[in-house]
This record gives C-alpha cells, sequence and structure tokens, in this order.
C-alpha cells in the first residue's frame, strides 16, 4: 500500500490515479498517524505560493515545516520502509540560475514559502534514519498537466484574447516537469528503491523550455495567430514597476519569472534509476497540458 498525505491537490489526485494499491490520508482526521499503514508514504502536506497575500509567515512554518515534522514522526512509527518527500525547487532557488543546478548547491530561498521549505529539508536531513527505512527529498520545479492551469493558464488567456506576446525580446531557459513525467519518477523510485540512498534528488524535464517557446506552443495548440512583439527591456521593466502599484496583468516579480533563467539538473536521480530519457519531451508534456485548457 502506498499512502499520500496531502493527496486533495493537483499532484496528489494525479498520484492515486497512476499509482495502483495507493490511498490518501488527512492530516485533520484524527489519529491520522494510525493509518500510516503502507510500504511507501508520500508526504505533500504543505502550503504553496499565495498569490493573494493572505498567508502568513507562521502559515507556512506550520504547513510546510511542522506538518513535515509530524509526518516523518508517523513514518518512523510505521511499517513504511520508504518516505518520499516532495519540498520544492524553492527551497534552493526561486528565481534565477543561468546554470543547471545540482543538489550540492548552496541554497538562497528568498520567500516565506522557499524558507519553510528549505528549513523542513534541513529538519528532515538531520534526523537519523533507521536502518531498513529511506527518505527521499525531491525538489520539482513548476509541475503542470490537465487539472493545473496555474501561470501557464494566464499565457493561455493572453493568447485566447488575441493580445500580442511583448516580451519576445527577452530570452530566457527554464526547467519545468510535467506531471506525467513527476509520476513515472515517483512510480521508478518506488520500484528502484534499493538503487538510491537517502538524500535529495532533482526530478525535471530533460529539456528546459522559454517562455517564448511556450507562448509559441500555445499558439499552435489554439491555431491562434498571435504575433510576438520586441519591446524594449527598459520599457516592459517600466511597465511591470507600474504593475507593482497598479493591478495590471505585469509587475516585477512576474516579469522575472517569466524572462529570467531557471535551470536544475535531473541527472543525479537518472543516473541512479538507469533511466535514459522520461516519457514526455518538455514540449510534448506542455502540449498536453495546454490542450487540456480548452477542453
Amino acid at each position: 500500500m502506498i499512502i499520500i498525505s496531502g493527496y486533495t491537490g493537483f499532484i496528489g489526485q494525479n498520484l492515486l490515479s497512476c499509482l495502483d494499491n495507493s490511498r490518501g490520508i488527512s492530516l485533520r482526521t484524527a489519529n491520522w498517524q494510525d493509518r500510516m499503514d503502507g510500504e511507501t508514504i508520500i508526504n505533500l502536506v504543505g502550503k504553496a505560493h499565495d498569490h493573494k497575500g493572505e498567508a502568513t509567515e507562521k502559515d507556512y512554518a506550520y504547513a510546510n515545516v511542522d506538518l513535515s515534522k509530524a509526518v516523518f514522526e508517523a513514518f518512523l512509527n510505521s511499517s513504511a520502509s520508504l518516505l518520499i518527500h516532495v519540498s520544492s525547487l524553492a527551497a534552493l532557488e526561486e528565481y534565477e540560475a543561468d546554470k543547471p543546478l545540482e543538489e550540492m548547491a548552496v541554497c538562497h530561498p528568498s520567500s516565506w514559502y522557499g524558507r519553510s521549505k528549505r528549513t523542513a529539508e534541513e529538519w528532515l536531513l538531520n534526523q537519523k534514519i533507521p536502518a531498513g527505512k529511506k527518505l527521499i527529498i525531491l525538489r520539482p520545479p513548476m509541475v503542470h498537466g490537465p487539472g493545473d492551469k496555474g501561470n501557464l493558464g494566464l499565457l493561455y488567456k493572453w493568447v485566447s484574447k488575441g493580445i500580442p506576446y511583448p516580451l519576445a525580446s527577452f530570452n530566457n531557459s527554464r526547467s519545468f516537469i510535467s506531471i506525467a513525467n513527476f509520476c513515472f519518477f515517483i512510480q521508478e523510485i518506488i520500484r528502484k528503491q534499493d538503487q538510491l540512498e537517502s538524500g535529495v534528488y532533482h526530478v525535471a524535464d530533460d529539456e528546459p523550455v522559454s517562455t517564448k517557446e511556450i507562448f509559441n506552443i500555445i499558439k499552435k495548440v489554439t491555431n491562434k495567430k498571435v504575433i510576438n512583439i520586441s519591446l524594449p527591456k527598459y520599457l516592459v521593466r517600466t511597465l511591470a514597476k507600474v504593475g507593482d502599484i497598479i493591478p495590471i496583468p505585469l509587475n516585477t516579480k512576474r516579469l522575472k519569472k517569466m524572462t529570467s533563467n531557471l535551470l536544475i539538473s535531473n541527472q543525479k536521480i537518472k543516473d541512479a534509476l538507469g533511466i535514459e530519457k522520461l516519457p514526455l519531451s518538455a514540449k510534448e508534456g506542455l502540449e498536453k497540458t495546454i490542450r487540456s485548457f480548452g477542453d
């Protein structure tokens, strides 16, 4: 039996669909610790980015640190031999990395979200893992797929309305992971867990893509003839600063996410599991996600 804590979200629902003999549990249920009766526990409990700005630092600490500690303690007292703790690339870096980041890179989380994810990682890595048990910490970049629009949904709406892409003067490269490839990694980790040492592993698609490429994929999928405009970078940055004050679709934080490089390497886990190539290329995964927006 595979136990998934935090199963109600996008990733959890997809894992329940792809993993045989899996069951979700809620930490809001009384005596939830007694239900950790599987061979593998996947911990998805946590609080993601709060785009409305309503969450506090304590909210992140409780959801991402305190609850992770509770799940780990339950793991120690259970019959499970494997705990897969899903962290985030934000625990390492949130905005910019021009070269693919490896697992031993120095961490620079900058938000309450990223810092809380890193704090949980540090606590877990400092715990003694008993013989016969294993802890795998995964750091994915943005996970996308049918059922979750996120920032891709914003670009999709942009194209659907026929709005020209104004950021063509920026050339960037970013790592993503499709939910199909994420589920594949989880399946392989469970199946080949004896080949892995406890520790941190990065999971991502094999190829990075640019925001401009994503925009072109959306145009292809939607068959919309929307033009790309190369506005001067200084003008775009000025407009983004205006967006920090007035609620328009672009602000400095969003601009940085859409135009900076943020790359991570998935080579460590691929080498450990003997994976040469993931099931979907980055572009295939993006096309699949974007097609779902029109369903």
